[in-house]
């Protein structure tokens, strides 16, 4: 009777344990990495933040060559108050 009891509780252990340590490994895994529709997204975003970024420089430019001191003009009070008062 305990043969019985035995043998399952063998598989168990040295079967069924390992093959469900091992599949929840596999998921983990392969849910850590990126799919081909999520790398594609990441390039496009990529590109966008790109584009935004020469957009803000060119604007940037722009401005300098209308009023260089645009910048200091566009400062809320107390900061431009705190820059001018450091000789900045």
């Amino acid at each position: 009777m305990e043969e019985f009891i035995a043998i399952p509780i063998v598989a168990i252990l040295f079967i069924g344990l390992p093959w469900l340590i091992f599949h929840y490994v596999t998921r983990w895994k392969t849910a850590g990495t990126l799919t081909g529709a999520d790398e594609k997204l990441l390039d496009e975003l990529h590109d966008a933040a790109r584009r935004l970024d020469d957009r803000l420089c060119t604007i940037e430019r722009i401005m300098t060559a209308e009023n260089p001191d645009w910048r200091q003009q566009c400062l809320p009070e107390q900061r431009r108050e705190r820059l001018m008062s450091n000789g900045e």
